[in-house]
């Protein structure tokens, strides 16, 4: 991932001006460390901080056509851009970079090539004929971008909030799958998909063309000049992203460069559940897999410095966001550059737990749309930013705009969780790649009931953080919350925390305008809270808040924790009652080389 800043129509453009643009694209420049680049035209200003992943050596940004009247800087990839080049015969390029592609696209289709782009991508470009200017931002918003106004009549752009907040009077998120034009003065959304208008679609459920979109999706994605690997939790959907990137990487350009043994990496609290499946997984590819650990405390070290770089007082995100933070400092420094993640399936096939509540088809479908149309405050804005926070790029197969199209077309039926049938969650996904004759994952596996990725790390991690947060905010501050906090107000001790954070960095009103609110049940959007009204009694954004859903939800944890521990001060040898005692929410008892213990956190206590 590369940081892109640009600045339009300033009153000043001094050279104190430029100074300012340099200092403020170096708060970016965590997103890209290889180089900077900053390009001025009067009053109008481009500046770019690079990763370089696609021809390193010669693809520094801005890029220009031809005769330099036209300037990009760009965040993304173009996984198409040599089929793009095929027809821009007439141009000529300078560089091996996908992105080069796009300057020369405006000059041959105007402001409406952007759909022709695919990737991931935002990108600033100025047309110095005219000084017009336009914006955009891929389909699903797996790159961030952030537009603002100055006080002067500016116009501003940046890859991340902090760039611009100081400088602008009001800014915002800006909205995936839109394009802002300066000629015609506003924003509009150039990605119009069959789902985007929630129709409940009709196709029938076709295993073999889901299973060759998500494999060519993968592919595409190895497009790459340094080294690379995969994220690999151990569940259903970075288990896929190995097993199809694994069997296709000796066939791709990479492998020429880097060998065709894939690499995989995992963090977790040690004993975690998410450790034990990827080691698995990685063992039944033949990767070369990376296992890093970090501790509670570590991760409450880290938040501070988390909440910076993702710039959100998301409870959802801040958990997950701080082990995928720490894992991609240990990935840099390996000295890989580029990974696929697994991020996507849930909202396009129903994967979070709560969806085993939806009532009928229609009302499923709905709300796969709803969190598609939301990833980019989500899923999309944790894993582009916490890998970026350490110059590392993240790319979303799951995402691809093809695969998502014939995804989101299937009739919404063959995706609704029906134990009378067999299907758990996900079941359309695992289905297609249950191949009896050359099998992709080990059946367990492939059917792993879904862990979010902050519960999957290690139960007791969500629960360290709510201890600590206990400890930071006390009853009356919480009471008080609504006073402090009028706008999207912290309903617990640990959102609180996590606002106070957050404000500190980003104290300005549309600074916190950009984060969603609304109760949500184990990722839910605030609708499908309705579908369970004990759901509203037990607002909490971990998988383990689904209560009769999740193997190990919290209320059924609770019972259990008590029953366990009753029967241990009661028995003169505990190793007599482990068949009965099933696994808690903490790290689970567990019965190692027939001494059984237990594992609290990151403490462990033997009983004898």
């Amino acid at each position: 991932m590369c940081g892109i800043l640009a600045v339009f129509g300033c009153v000043d453009n001094s050279q104190s001006k430029r100074s300012r643009i340099i200092e403020l694209s170096r708060r970016l420049r965590h997103r890209g460390p290889d180089w900077s680049g900053l390009h001025c035209h009067e009053n109008c200003y481009l500046a770019h901080q690079r990763l370089a992943i696609v021809d390193p050596a010669s693809g520094d940004q801005p890029l220009y056509n031809e005769d330099k009247t036209v300037v990009v800087t760009v965040n993304g990839e173009i996984y198409n851009h040599k089929k793009l080049r095929e027809k821009l015969k007439s141009h000529q390029f300078r560089t091996g970079s996908d992105c080069e592609v796009i300057a020369p696209l405006y000059e041959e289709y105007g402001e409406e090539f952007v759909d022709m782009l695919d990737g991931m991508f935002s990108f600033v470009l100025l047309d110095t004929h005219d000084k017009s200017f336009i914006a955009a931002r891929d389909a699903i918003g797996i790159t961030p971008l952030y537009m603002g106004w100055g006080l002067d009549g500016s116009v501003w752009f940046a890859s991340e909030m902090k760039a611009i907040s100081d400088d602008c009077e009001r800014f915002i998120s800006f909205p995936p799958g839109h394009i802002y034009s300066s000629k015609q003065g506003g924003l509009r959304r150039w990605y119009n998909p069959p789902w985007f208008s929630e129709d409940i679609p009709s196709t029938p459920y076709d295993p073999l063309a889901l299973r060759e979109a998500f494999e060519k999706a993968v592919i595409k994605r190895l497009m790459t000049d340094v080294p690379f690997g995969v994220l690999l939790s151990g569940g259903l959907d970075s288990s896929l992203v190995a097993a199809v990137a694994s069997r296709h990487l000796a066939e791709s350009e990479a492998a020429c460069q880097w060998g065709s043994q894939l690499h995989t990496f995992c963090i977790g609290l040690k004993g975690s559940p998410d450790l034990k499946a990827a080691r698995e997984v990685a063992d039944y590819l033949g990767t070369r897999h990376h296992e890093f650990y970090f501790t509670v405390q570590e991760g409450i070290d880290a938040l501070e410095e988390v909440i910076y770089h993702i710039e959100t007082y998301d409870v959802t995100t801040i958990r997950a966001s701080t082990p995928m933070f720490l894992m991609s400092r240990k990935i840099k420094s390996l000295g890989v550059k580029m990974v696929i993640s697994g991020e996507g399936s849930d909202e396009i096939f129903g994967g979070y737990l709560y969806f085993h509540k939806a009532p009928n088809k229609e009302e499923f479908h709905q709300e796969t749309c709803r969190k598609i149309k939301s990833l980019h405050l989500y899923d999309c804005l944790r894993a582009n930013k916490s890998t970026s926070a350490w110059g590392v790029e993240a790319r979303v197969p799951f995402l691809d705009k093809e695969f998502i199209n014939l995804a989101m077309n299937i009739d919404p039926e063959w995706k609704m969780i029906r134990p009378d049938l067999g299907r758990i969650e996900k079941w359309i996904l695992r289905n297609a790649f249950d191949d009896e004759q050359k099998p992709y994952l080990p059946k367990h596996i492939l059917y792993r009931q879904k862990e979010q990725f902050s519960d999957g790390v290690g139960y007791s991690w969500i629960d360290g953080l709510k201890d600590h947060a206990d400890k930071q905010v006390t009853d009356s501050m919480l009471s008080h919350a609504s006073f402090i906090y009028p706008e999207n107000t912290p309903t617990t001790k640990e959102a609180y925390y996590y606002r106070t954070i957050f404000e500190r960095f980003f104290p300005k009103n549309p600074a916190r305008s950009t984060v969603p609110g609304g109760p949500s049940i184990a990722c839910s959007t605030a609708k499908a809270v309705e579908w369970d009204a004990a759901w509203s009694k037990n607002l909490d954004p971990s998988g383990r808040a689904a209560l009769g859903v999740h193997e190990a939800a919290y209320e059924e944890a609770a019972v259990e924790a008590k029953n366990a521990t009753t029967l241990l001060q009661s028995c003169s040898s505990p190793k007599l009652i482990f068949p009965y005692v099933k696994d808690l929410a903490a790290e689970s008892w567990v019965d190692e080389d027939s001494e059984f213990t237990t594992e609290v956190g990151d403490k462990r206590d033997g009983c004898s």
